[in-house]
């Protein structure tokens, strides 16, 4: 650690009693634990929507996961592919502190993992990461700016097939019933 101010900081919290990563004194001097409900409850007030810590790690998660897969090469084969996803998803729930099981699961966001295997990804941010930066507030990474553009390219294309696809109604199928042989 090479920051002064920051070892003291860490230091001061490591001699707070208990096993909790974060606690604050409170008005009467004693320990107070910060769950997991609080920190969720404080985001859903100064959001004003259903947000929680895990939304940010999955935002994380997938960013990360979108990084780590443009950073390899293209793959010759579907054997190739999966290792990188392996390789990516690895490095991602190292990152994360989780299995790589449980990142794959609950922290990368399946179309990041789609577009991969299609061989779009890379093509996919780079061609929507400028028009994405040119509209977001200047809050956001570039990585991030790049793969909130991929998800919302992904889904204006499935919400465009799904309105294209005609299912079939139920004149057609009495249609189909009528005509079929038997």
């Amino acid at each position: 650690m090479r920051d002064r101010r920051v070892a003291k900081i860490i230091k001061a919290c490591q001699e707070l009693p208990g096993q909790e990563l974060l606690q604050y004194v409170d008005e009467q001097g004693n320990c107070q634990d910060v769950t997991s409900t609080d920190v969720n409850d404080y985001l859903k007030k100064i959001t004003g929507k259903d947000i929680t810590a895990k939304d940010f790690r999955a935002w994380a998660g997938t960013v990360l996961a979108a990084m780590a897969l443009s950073e390899l090469e293209s793959f010759d084969s579907a054997a190739q592919a999966k290792r990188n996803l392996r390789s990516a998803i690895e490095k991602v729930s190292a990152l994360l502190g989780n299995t790589p099981t449980i990142c794959r699961k609950c922290y990368i966001h399946p179309k990041v993992l789609s577009s991969y295997m299609d061989g779009n990804l890379v093509l996919e941010i780079k061609s929507q990461a400028e028009s994405e930066l040119q509209n977001v507030v200047g809050s956001l990474k570039p990585e991030e700016a790049a793969v909130l553009a991929l998800l919302r390219g992904r889904l204006a294309k499935e919400t465009d097939h799904r309105r294209d696809a005609t299912p079939l109604g139920l004149t057609d199928i009495k249609s189909q019933i009528a005509s079929s042989p038997g």
